[in-house]
C-alpha cells in the first residue's frame, strides 16, 4: 500500500504517518525528518537545505526528487511506503508517478489532512521545535507557499481518483480513527 500524507505545515502529518506505519506496518519515509538529520549532523545537503528552509522557502525539486528515488530504491519500501512531506509539486508528482509506474506500483490513496489556518499557525507557534522559521511572520509564508505550490498536487491525484480528505481537528487518535475508516 502506497500513501501520500499530505496537509499544510502543523497539519500533524508527521503524527499520523508515524501511527499509520506502526498499524499497517509500512515504512515512513519522510523528507522533512531527512532534511532535519541532514542539517542535524551539518551534512552539504543539511547546509543547502537550511539556508533554504531558513529564507521560508521550499527545497528545489531536483533535490528532493533524488533523495526519495535513492531512498525508494531500499528494499524496505517493496511493499509499500508512507510519503510524509512528498511531493510537494506537480513536477514532483509527476516524477514519483513516473517511478513508480516503471517499478509496477501507484499510489493507493492520497490523504489530506484539512485544518483552519488558525488552527495551524497556533499548532507551529506551540510545538517547540526551535526552527528558525517558527514565527508568525514566517509560518503564514510557509503557508501561503504551501497553497501556491504545494496544494495543485491534490488536483493532480484527484484526476486519479486517489484523494481522501481528512478532518485534521480533534484529538491524535480521534484523527487516526478517520484515517483507518478511510484505508479500510
Amino acid at each position: 500500500m502506497n500513501i501520500i500524507l499530505f496537509g499544510p505545515p502543523g497539519a500533524g502529518k508527521g503524527t499520523q504517518a508515524e501511527k499509520i506505519a506502526n498499524h499497517y506496518n509500512l515504512p515512513h519515509l519522510s523528507t522533512g525528518n531527512i532534511f532535519r538529520e541532514s542539517i542535524k549532523n551539518e551534512t552539504s545537503l543539511g547546509k543547502k537545505v537550511k539556508a533554504i528552509l531558513d529564507a521560508g522557502n521550499l527545497v528545489p525539486d531536483e533535490t528532493v526528487v533524488d533523495l526519495v528515488a535513492s531512498e525508494l530504491y531500499k528494499s524496505e519500501y517493496n511493499e509499500g511506503v508512507i510519503l510524509d512531506g512528498f511531493p510537494r509539486t506537480v513536477a514532483q508528482a509527476e516524477s514519483l508517478d513516473d517511478y513508480l509506474e516503471e517499478n509496477g506500483k501507484k499510489i493507493d490513496f492520497f490523504i489530506t489532512l484539512s485544518v483552519p489556518e488558525e488552527e495551524l499557525v497556533n499548532r507551529i507557534l506551540s510545538r517547540g521545535e526551535g526552527r528558525s522559521d517558527d514565527t508568525p511572520e514566517k509560518v503564514k509564508t510557509r503557508l501561503q507557499v504551501y497553497r501556491n505550490e504545494t496544494e495543485p498536487v491534490m488536483n493532480h491525484y484527484k484526476a486519479q481518483g486517489a484523494v481522501k480528505e481528512i478532518n485534521g481537528v480533534g484529538s491524535i487518535e480521534e484523527i487516526f480513527g478517520r484515517i483507518k475508516d478511510t484505508l479500510g
